[in-house]
């Protein structure tokens, strides 16, 4: 592994962590919606934005290896989309 490597690991593996907390807490939220609790969505747009400054600070090659973890939250975030009730219901 080359020093770059190393660098670019480094950087890489807290924001990936935090993209996998995401899923995990917007699969939750999803787990909780399709069982009839409601649930308090309030924070989530920050860390989202976070999520994004944070990626977009790296390396171009380094921001790239994150897209499968971040196509997988974006389709849990779509699958709690679809689960959330309508509004007003």
């Amino acid at each position: 592994m080359a020093a770059g490597d190393a660098a670019a690991d480094r950087h890489v593996a807290p924001v990936l962590a935090a993209i996998q907390s995401m899923q995990g807490t917007v699969s939750l939220a999803r787990a909780l919606t399709e069982a009839g609790r409601h649930i308090d969505l309030a924070g989530l747009d920050a860390e989202a934005a976070r999520l994004c400054a944070a990626v977009a600070v790296l390396p171009q090659d380094a921001a790239r290896s994150l897209r499968p973890a971040l196509q997988a939250l974006v389709a849990e975030v779509d699958g709690l989309a679809v689960a959330l009730p309508a509004p007003g219901r």
